[in-house]
């Protein structure tokens, strides 16, 4: 089954204590897209100005991503810039050009409108909204958000809420979200707002995953060497959306199996800057590295 992810495509200028890159290759549409396709065909809906180079469209495609929804406008790509200290969980924003981004309107082509998967990626609620609105009966919607729109459109982000199934965000934006402390307290909050599930990003501390009646925790990958951890928690939600997908598997052990396989790509992505890691990856290696995350959290029961 195929999944169609609206988002952004953009250039990241990333600092970090192990190097830097600069106008690379981003977006949370990009990441996204990327790592879902190595479990599924992906649709992508995003936006880019003039100066986006052809040879990153043509990573895309190479992909088996379908760009027919990218649009191209007068202007300048979505920019963002940030720098990370030692601390890899927490980005330092230095600038954010939106350029283009102002003038995006998501308008999926018709061949996209009867998407059984669909991923709204970080982007306005409100266009998020508009993007609800052109699909006709997806098997399974998720979204992410961020602070600036906890912040800024908490109503619009609100009713974005109670229309998918699965919200994906990180501990701080839940937190944000419903002013509570306590991760559990908040995540019974935003599980109320009507979703089904809520997965909550911990970076190097994993993944927790909530319903109304349950809670499933799963480590994040030791690694040796951490680049760049920018795009992350896309890569992340790509590969536990590409997994459901490909599967069609929507049962609770399915969606565990689900998250496992997003910590996976996860763990790959932030093993170099940009995208590099994932155009060298082999579909081996994720098997390989799932089997060893198995083995993290395998144990015995209790025998009395």
């Amino acid at each position: 089954m195929s999944i169609v992810v609206v988002g952004t495509v953009a250039f990241d200028t990333v600092e970090t204590p192990f190097g830097k890159g600069e106008n690379v290759l981003g977006g949370s549409a990009t990441y996204f897209s990327t790592s879902a396709s190595f479990f599924t065909d992906v649709s992508l809906v995003a936006v880019v100005g003039e100066d986006f180079p052809e040879e990153h469209v043509s990573f895309l495609k190479s992909r088996n991503i379908d760009t027919s929804g990218l649009q191209r406008i007068p202007g300048k790509t979505f920019h963002w810039s940030g720098r990370y200290g030692y601390d890899l969980n927490e980005a330092q924003t230095l600038d954010t050009q939106l350029n283009v981004l102002m003038e995006f309107q998501p308008d999926l082509p018709e061949s996209y409108r009867d998407a059984e998967y669909l991923f709204l990626a970080n982007i306005d609620p409100d266009l998020q909204m508009q993007v609800l609105e052109q699909v006709k009966a997806p098997k399974l919607i998720a979204c992410d958000t961020m602070n600036f729109w906890i912040s800024s459109k908490p109503d619009s982000l609100k009713k974005v809420l109670q229309k998918v199934d699965i919200v994906v965000i990180n501990e701080g934006e839940a937190r944000q979200l419903t002013g509570e402390a306590n991760l559990i307290k908040a995540a019974r909050q935003i599980i109320a707002l009507g979703c089904k599930r809520l997965v909550v990003k911990r970076g190097e501390y994993g993944v927790l995953m909530f319903t109304s009646d349950s809670v499933f925790a799963a480590p994040a990958y030791p690694l040796e060497e951490v680049f760049d951890p920018t795009g992350a928690g896309d890569t992340f939600a790509g590969g536990f959306m590409g997994y459901l997908a490909n599967t069609g598997d929507l049962s609770e052990a399915g969606i565990r199996q689900a998250i496992i396989f997003g910590s996976v790509m996860a763990s790959f992505n932030v093993e170099d800057f940009s995208l590099n890691r994932m155009k060298r990856l082999d579909y081996r290696e994720i098997e390989t590295r799932y089997k060893s995350f198995k083995s993290l959290t395998n144990f015995r029961d209790i025998v009395i």
